[in-house]
This record gives C-alpha cells, structure tokens and sequence, in this order.
C-alpha cells in the first residue's frame, strides 16, 4: 500500500469503505489486539462486521470504535507505560495527555462491548457511566500498564467515515471476565485465530498490514516492549505512506 495515490487505494480498498460523502475530520478511535499464546504460535481474537455496516461491511476486525470523552475520567488500576503514553500523544497531529490516556481505554471499552471481555485487575471500581458500569458490577478496575501501541492509520479522505485509529495490543492474560454473551451485536463471529492462518480470512488493507507489522514485532521482541517502533499509515501529498513513530 506504502507508495499508492487516492485513487490507486480507492481501488484497492474498494470493499473496505463506502466511498463519498463531505470532507470530514477522522475521529479518535482505538482497537484493540488480544493476543494469546498457543505453544509456538500466537492467536489473535478477531470478529466480523455486520455487512450492514458502511464502514468494513462483512470484514473481520479487531473490537474497537470511536473515542468517548469520559474515557479520560475514568479511574484506573495503572496508567499507560510511559514510553507508550509518549508515542500516543505523538509529534504528528499530536493530542493532549488526558485524550491519549482516553484513546487507551475506548480500546478496552469496545472490547467489553463487542466482545463480553472485560479487562484490568480485580480490585472496587465505580463510575457513572454505562459504557463502564460492567467493570464496576463485575469488580474489575481497568488497566492500562501492559498496553502496548502496535500501529496507527488515518482513514484516507472520500470515506462516508474517516477514524484516527490506534492499534493497541494487550495478552490474553489480562482478561478478568469473559462474559457468556456479548453486550452488542456490533461483531459477530468472535473467533482466535493463529497469526500465521489470518491470511485466510476477509481483512481491510490496513489490517493486513497492521497484522505483518505485529508478526515482525513478535519476531524480534515476543514479549512486545513498550518502546518498539510503531508505524504510521496516511496519505500525505496524494500518497500512502509509512512511518515510523
């Protein structure tokens, strides 16, 4: 994708987004990647859209979705590594602390809510908001410290919906509750899938990408420190193109 013009990626991404609408700021949006390990090999939950959806109809996804702004009130059990808290704030269309710490835990909001999983460390949690209320009935307070930045992407321009997103990544371990049924029908089809089978399922471009970027992390580092490089996908000047953050 690295290198293509607006129109060479609106072809190649045709399937993934429908095309038209106004010019649009992209939204704040994270997504989460829980990663388990299975001997040699590591598996990644993934689910698929709804094909009601104009935004990646029928493609298979990480959980995630927009930013709420009382994500940044919300308590937590510990806060984002620094190193990680650094690159999210970012020198390329950079936000504030409170918004990067916010972005952060959407991620495991969404997850809670497309997935049934709910994330952090047993511990006395309130609050006032319902995106939030499981955490608080099931004892969890969320957590932030073993959130790792994978990777993020801007929504080309001529999208009916343009995201920041941020590709977070968390193991399998952090997981306190795994909730019977899901909360929203947003993903359907929630299934672990190995690293090296992904391939074979219905991706967006980007995912694709993302996912190799992971695989090349894990190479090199397993365990995933918090100061790996991450890469950064927009078009800039009528090209895709790739950073490094």
């Amino acid at each position: 994708m690295e290198g293509m013009t607006r129109a060479e990626l609106d072809k190649t991404a045709s399937s993934d987004f429908a095309l038209g609408g106004r010019p649009m700021r992209p939204r704040d949006a994270a997504t989460l990647m829980l990663l388990d390990r299975q001997g040699s090999d590591i598996r990644v939950l993934m689910g698929r859209r709804h094909m009601r959806h104009a935004f990646m109809p029928g493609k298979f996804v990480f959980p995630g979705g927009r930013t709420d702004p009382f994500d940044s009130r919300v308590e937590v059990a510990e806060g984002l590594h620094p190193a990680v808290a650094v690159k999210l704030i970012g020198a390329q269309r950079p936000v504030t602390s409170a918004r990067a710490r916010a972005i952060a835990l959407s991620a495991l909001r969404e997850t809670y809510e497309e997935a049934g999983l709910i994330i952090g460390r047993k511990g006395a949690f309130s609050t006032r908001h319902p995106g939030w209320q499981a955490f608080s009935d099931h004892g969890v307070q969320p957590d932030l410290g073993m959130v790792r930045f994978i990777a993020r992407a801007i929504t080309p321009p001529g999208r009916v919906r343009r995201y920041d997103t941020r590709f977070l990544a968390l193991w399998r371990e952090n997981i306190v509750v795994e909730l019977d049924e899901k909360p929203t029908d947003e993903l359907e089809e929630l299934v672990w899938v190995p690293l090296s089978d992904t391939a074979t399922l219905d991706l967006p471009a980007i995912t694709k990408k993302v996912l190799a970027d992971l695989g090349a992390m894990l190479a090199i580092d397993p365990d995933l420190s918090p100061d790996g490089p991450v890469p950064f996908y927009r078009m800039l000047h009528n090209r895709f193109t790739r950073v490094l953050l």
